[in-house]
């Protein structure tokens, strides 16, 4: 198993990565905005059992498909592209106001929401190339099985982005909440969340490898 100096050097630089703004922050902080903290740490969970998977295709080789077989890159890319522009329909559609009344929050089954997430992080190939591209740097194959040391890296990931995350969460709702209380910007969370959909499914599908 990886020593302390190892996980605590991992761990800081989770920190420095999710500390910095991107996509997965952007949507937690627009989905707990327009929908209340339950489906921001249901979003984060999704999000989270998806690094799991990444992490498990890593230890088993599976990530090296994308850089063995560009197509296979272009494939998930756009898949998760067309599903991200999907959500953004779906949510751009949807007429409920008062999204933190108890009526509203039945829209938004928080099963419905981990899913939306867990893909979401599932068809980003680049998310598995960020696994493949950090994790083998803290591992120590003469120490233990590198499975298992993927996995222990990925729960490492997951907590720091707990703890990031969860902080972003808390304020999002809170804001979400104060847009809510006013008639006139009530649909401006949802309108944000199908904003970021659409914007994440754009930058998937003309991003590219870079």
């Amino acid at each position: 198993m990886p020593d302390l100096s190892t996980l605590a050097l991992f761990a800081a630089a989770c920190l420095a990565l999710t500390a910095t703004p991107g996509p997965d922050m952007l949507l937690i902080a627009s989905r707990s905005a327009s929908q209340g903290p339950a489906s921001g740490f249901a979003t984060l969970a999704g999000i989270q059992t998806g690094t799991y998977c990444h992490a498990l295709a890593a230890a088993f080789g599976l990530s090296h498909l994308f850089l063995a077989v560009p197509l296979a890159y272009d494939v998930v890319r756009y898949v998760g592209a067309a599903y991200l522009l999907y959500l953004a329909w779906r949510t751009f559609r949807s007429h409920d106001a008062a999204l933190f009344s108890t009526d509203g929050l039945h829209e938004y089954p928080l099963g419905q929401v981990f899913r939306q997430g867990l893909f979401t992080n599932l068809l980003n190939p680049k998310m598995a190339l960020f696994v493949l591209a950090l994790f083998p740097q803290f591992v120590r194959p003469n120490v233990g099985s590198v499975a298992v040391q993927i996995m222990l890296l990925a729960t490492v990931l997951n907590l720091v982005g707990l703890l990031v995350n969860g902080t972003i969460i808390m304020m999002a709702s809170h804001i979400g909440r104060t847009f809510t209380g006013q008639k006139r910007l009530r649909r401006m969370p949802q309108l944000l969340l199908g904003t970021v959909f659409a914007g994440l499914a754009i930058r998937l599908a003309f991003d590219g490898r870079r």
